[in-house]
């Protein structure tokens, strides 16, 4: 009896197939474990959180000052200085001065934000410690009355502080913030004005004029703050002022006779200055 016996090829392109196959998907298999291990540390990775401006604070503020004023003056025609010399007079009553000196003070507000908006109210108050008070001497200087005497027409007006409250409206950037503001300011001031002459006949003339008032003005003004930790900020702002005309009125007094006298004077105040704020 014999046997018959039957070979058979191997599998071998179904192997190959296979191999390939396994091969192409290795590498995309082992990027796949790769991101999902990125994922997954991402996820157990603690996220840093944004500041937010949200809260009140208070805080302090030193800088620099400028103020500025316009004076003016006029002499009433009367029994004393007749039209002309009452013009000449007012024509030389007027003028400008400026000063300038160190603020320091304080300020508190509250901030509420919503997205990268802020906005919030603050008040402050800064008092001028080197004393920019506006002094202004207009004293004649080739100017006399119709019969050659001379006269001096001094004016001053001085302020020692300013105070404000103020909306603001800023855009966030984290701990940055960039804002605008504006709103009510508030001083006091006092203005004087004095006026002799050297006038022999019917003189000599003198006078005065004074007043010391409170003043409600504008302000506005930009800065930019900065979140130094949690609690605490620091800041630069820039602020202007601009507060009405003050008249007062007073009496030039002669032997031959009298004249009103008025006087005027505006405000005008800028400030320089950096801060730190505490948070709460």
């Amino acid at each position: 009896m014999s046997h018959r016996f039957i070979t058979r090829r191997p599998p071998t392109r179904g192997f190959l197939l296979v191999a390939y196959l396994f091969a192409a998907a290795l590498p995309l298999t082992a990027a796949s474990i790769a991101a999902a291990a990125d994922m997954a540390m991402a996820a157990k990775a603690p996220a840093v959180p944004v500041y937010s401006w949200t809260g009140c604070y208070v805080g302090g503020n030193l800088g620099g000052g400028t103020s500025a004023s316009n004076f003016g003056s006029t002499v009433d025609p009367g029994t004393y200085l007749g039209p002309a010399d009452a013009a000449t007079v007012s024509a030389d009553g007027s003028g400008s001065a400026n000063a300038i000196g160190f603020v320091g003070g304080g300020q508190a507000g509250c901030n509420w934000q919503s997205g990268t908006l802020v906005l919030g109210l603050e008040g402050d108050f800064d008092s001028f410690h080197s004393h920019p008070n506006i002094n202004n001497n207009t004293a004649t200087t080739g100017v006399s009355l119709a019969n050659g005497s001379p006269f001096t027409n001094t004016q001053s007006l001085t302020t020692n502080f300013l105070a404000t409250v103020r909306p603001r409206v800023g855009i966030a950037a984290d701990r940055n913030l960039a804002y605008v503001t504006g709103g009510v300011a508030f001083t006091s001031i006092s203005y004087a004005e004095s006026y002799a002459d050297a006038n022999p006949a019917p003189g000599p003339g003198a006078g005065a004029v004074s007043a010391s008032r409170s003043l409600v003005g504008w302000t506005a003004g930009a800065g930019w703050e900065y979140a130094l930790a949690e609690h605490w900020t620091v800041r630069a702002e820039y602020l202007i002022a601009g507060f009405p005309t003050t008249n007062a009125t007073g009496t030039i007094v002669a032997p031959g006779g009298t004249n009103a006298l008025h006087g005027s004077a505006d405000l005008f105040i800028q400030v320089l200055r950096a801060g730190v704020n505490f948070k709460f």
